[in-house]
Parts: C-alpha cells; sequence; structure tokens
C-alpha cells in the first residue's frame, strides 16, 4: 500500500517517476495567468494568520464549506479567524475525491513543511505552526515565491488599473518578473448601461480622453494598451460565457454606443453586436502589439441572486455554461485570420463537453508561422482536477500537438496555490509513462520524451510569449 503524498505520488511506473523527478520536478514556475493581488506581491505582505492567506478569497473553498453545511458567518463574515479555519479542517475529511483534497495537504506540504492529515483534531497545531511561520520573513509573500521557484507571473488587470505596483515591483529587483495582462472584460458589459458608464469614467480618467463616441472609447483602449505595453505586458485575456461575432456596420455600432451612453438598455441582439465589435477590434490591438490573446469561454456567472446582493461576484456561485460555441468561434477567428490581425491565442473551455470542439476548432488556424500559434489551454477551472486535465491531455493529444502545449497555470488569488503546477506536472509523467511502459510510446524516444515534458512545463510557455 503507497503513503499518501510520498514522494511517487501520482507517479504509478518506473518510467513516470524517471520523467518527474529527472525532468519536471526541476522546472521553474512560469504561472502565467493568475488572480494575485500585485499591491500584495510589491509590499510583500505578511499574512496575519492562516486563515487570511488560505481561505480568504478562495471561492473553491467557500463553495466547499458550504455544501458541507457551513453558515455563511464561517466563510464570508466576521466569525474569528481560527473559528473560520477550524471549520474548514471539519470540512476536510468530506472533501476526499475532490481536487482540494489534494491541494490542501500539497500546500501544506510544499510550503510550510506539515505532513500531518488535516481534520478537526489537527486543526489547531497545525493553523498555529502554520500562523507562527507566517509571521517570519520566510513566509512573507515574495519569499512563498522564491520557494516555489516561480520565475515568472502575470496577474489580471483592468485598463484603467494605474500598474503602479508592478512598476514598483520592477524597481525593487524582486527576482520573480511580474507582468500585468490585459483584461477589458468590463468594455463588454453594454447590457447595463448604468456599470457602462460608471466604467467609461474610469477609463476616461486613465486614459485622459473625453469619450463621447465609439471611435473616442477605441483611442481611449488604444492608450491603456500602447501604456500596458510600455510596462511589460506581452498577453491579454478575455472571460466569456461564448465567442461574438455578429455581422455589424460601424454606424450601427456608434448608435448602440450612444444609446447605452445616455441610459438606455440595448436589446439583446445590439449588446451581441457591440460586444463583437469590441472583441474584433481588441483582438486587431493585440495583433498590432505582437501580444498573445487568451479567451476564457463558458462560465455561467453569478447565478444566485440572493447572495450576488449581498456579496457581489467571484464568491462562489459561477458555474458551467452550455451555450454554443463553434460557429462564433470559427467565424471570429477567421475574419481575423483573413485580415492578418490573428494573435498568437490560447482558448479554454469550462464545460468538459466542448474539451474535442475547441482543441478540432482552434487547430483551423494554424498558419505555420510559429509552432503552436493556437493552443488549447490547460484544464480550467472545474476542470483543474486529475480527471479534467488527463482529459485536456488527451484532447489535445488526440487532435493536435501535446508536445507545443505551454503548461500549466493556476487562476488563483492565494500564493499557496503553486503546487497546482506539481499536480499537473505529476498527472503529465504519469501519463507519458505509463504509455512508454504500455509500449504506444518508444523507450528509444525517452530522452526526447524528457525534454518534451521540460518543455511542456516551462520552455514552450518561456518561448511562446517571449520571456
Amino acid at each position: 500500500m503507497k503513503t499518501f503524498l510520498d514522494p511517487d505520488f501520482l507517479l504509478r511506473t518506473d518510467t513516470a517517476k524517471e520523467l518527474y523527478h529527472e525532468h519536471a520536478a526541476k522546472m521553474p514556475i512560469i504561472d502565467y495567468h493568475c488572480h494575485l493581488d500585485p499591491r500584495q506581491i510589491a509590499e510583500n505582505h505578511a499574512f496575519d494568520d492562516l486563515t487570511e492567506i488560505w481561505l480568504g478569497g478562495d471561492h473553491y473553498k467557500w463553495r466547499a464549506m458550504r455544501a458541507n453545511g457551513i453558515p455563511e458567518e464561517y466563510i464570508t463574515g466576521d466569525k474569528p479567524a481560527y473559528e473560520k479555519f477550524l471549520k474548514w479542517a471539519e470540512t476536510m475529511p468530506y472533501l476526499m475525491r475532490n481536487p482540494l483534497y489534494h491541494w490542501t495537504h500539497l500546500e501544506l506540504s510544499r510550503i510550510f513543511g506539515i505532513d500531518q492529515i488535516l481534520n478537526a483534531s489537527t486543526a489547531r497545531r497545525i493553523y498555529e505552526e502554520c500562523t507562527e511561520k507566517l509571521h517570519t520573513p520566510e513566509f512573507r509573500a515574495q519569499a512563498i515565491m522564491r520557494r516555489m521557484n516561480v520565475e515568472v507571473v502575470c496577474t489580471t488587470d483592468d485598463p484603467a488599473d494605474t500598474l503602479e505596483f508592478h512598476r514598483q515591483l520592477r524597481e525593487s529587483g524582486f527576482q520573480a518578473r511580474v507582468y500585468p495582462a490585459w483584461r477589458p472584460d468590463k468594455v463588454l458589459a453594454i447590457d447595463s448601461s448604468q456599470s457602462f458608464n460608471d466604467y467609461l469614467s474610469r477609463l476616461e480618467a486613465a486614459s485622459g480622453k473625453t469619450i463621447l463616441s465609439c471611435r473616442d472609447l477605441l483611442d481611449a483602449l488604444q492608450e491603456r494598451h500602447d501604456f500596458f505595453e510600455s510596462q511589460g505586458c506581452v498577453l491579454s485575456d478575455h472571460g466569456l460565457d461564448t465567442f461574438y461575432a455578429e455581422p455589424y456596420t460601424a454606424r450601427e455600432i456608434e448608435e448602440i454606443f450612444l444609446k447605452a451612453r445616455m441610459g438606455k438598455i440595448p436589446s439583446g441582439q445590439e449588446v451581441r453586436q457591440f460586444r463583437s465589435a469590441m472583441l474584433y477590434e481588441l483582438a486587431a490591438m493585440d495583433a498590432r502589439s505582437g501580444w498573445v490573446q487568451q479567451f476564457h469561454i463558458g462560465a455561467n456567472r453569478n447565478n444566485n441572486a440572493r447572495m450576488f446582493e449581498v456579496l457581489g461576484p467571484d464568491s462562489g456561485f459561477d458555474a458551467i455554461d452550455d451555450q454554443p460555441i463553434a460557429v462564433s468561434m470559427n467565424r471570429f477567428f477567421s475574419r481575423l485570420d483573413k485580415e492578418g490581425r490573428l494573435a498568437k491565442t490560447i482558448v479554454y473551455n469550462l464545460n468538459p463537453r466542448d474539451n474535442a470542439l475547441m482543441v478540432a476548432n482552434a487547430y483551423n488556424f494554424n498558419d505555420g508561422s510559429v509552432p503552436g500559434k493556437m493552443q488549447y489551454g490547460a484544464a480550467w477551472w472545474f476542470l483543474d482536477q486529475m480527471n479534467g486535465i488527463r482529459s485536456q491531455l488527451d484532447n489535445l493529444s488526440n487532435l493536435g500537438l501535446l508536445s507545443r502545449f505551454v503548461g500549466m497555470l493556476t487562476d488563483s488569488r492565494s500564493f499557496l496555490s503553486y503546487p497546482r503546477h506539481e499536480y499537473f506536472r505529476r498527472i503529465l509523467c504519469d501519463l507519458l509513462g505509463e504509455e512508454v511502459e504500455q509500449g504506444l510510446l518508444p523507450v528509444s524516444e525517452l530522452p526526447f520524451i524528457g525534454r518534451m515534458v521540460e518543455d511542456i512545463c516551462y520552455h514552450n510557455a518561456k518561448r511562446y510569449f517571449g520571456w
């Protein structure tokens, strides 16, 4: 019987063990999509306790605790820190086979050096030991990143953000490079004219431009895009329910913009047309700058109206959407490709139904200009568990080139999430090692397979993003 989280965790063959320990484990981390707060990195934040760093903002854990019958005051409420942590520890045994069970114990082991199983009886000891460590310089934000061998991090930033903390980090000499990533989702939120107009006021202040027309909006966005580029940004990101590629004219888009600017609510068709126009223009900006564009497709957000009124977005009430993707995706990329404006692209799906669809359709637009121009991105959100990661790897392998994959990311708000890279790497090595030992891959090619593992874990992303 194997020991839980032993050195060969998830590695079921000798070849898998060799691939992981000799190749994957030693590679630095490039975390090209996350939601860390750049201010906390720049200020080398010191965490008050284990609850702050582990439960603060982590809606994965919040969903699990609610499902286990934990009252909201112990989750997002004002109960004392240890009482919140105890409720998380009480939930832990009920999380067996949920990826949170593995991630939690990997984080305890790899970051805090604690190999105990978390439950109600061990909660006090683990909480006190981790909190004591968090009060030392070796467990501040930057030190955790150094310990986990993090080389590059890309945060997620709104076009109106000042990026002051990115500048501060660049000037500080911190060894890990922290870059902004352009996330212009609020520009597409024209279905709420009040929020849209409030956001345009922020954009006006940031860009120094008055926005009275759609042309003014694009000029303001271009100014901010140029500013982001000057701060080291080389990638964008869009969180969408589906792709948008409706036919439109410039006059129609101007009329829709003015309608929203006057506080009127556009129709559903007008919303789709406006989003189609903005996505095209934003993609063209990325192509002109030589950026990478990312599309996270398929989240159905803020479904619990009651809790949205109390807690707002990103609080654990989002789920998997089921909108059609293929037609609009192909129409969108085809126009960009035809006009020579298709940037390097990573697409992610949230609905497992769309795994094969996403990689097959993305590969319509590889053009031989660069290896892996069109990427099927890592298993995301509800899919970044063992089965989801294997499915993503299998679909990419079956329909594309696994060897050109740019690898894993955390998509996390937590400084403790870096062991997710280890989790992915172990699953990758287990999959490849098993196929070598089954004769599905040639043992004579193990040196190439080892280099491929290193590429997927590190080198491919480094080359793809130009770092």
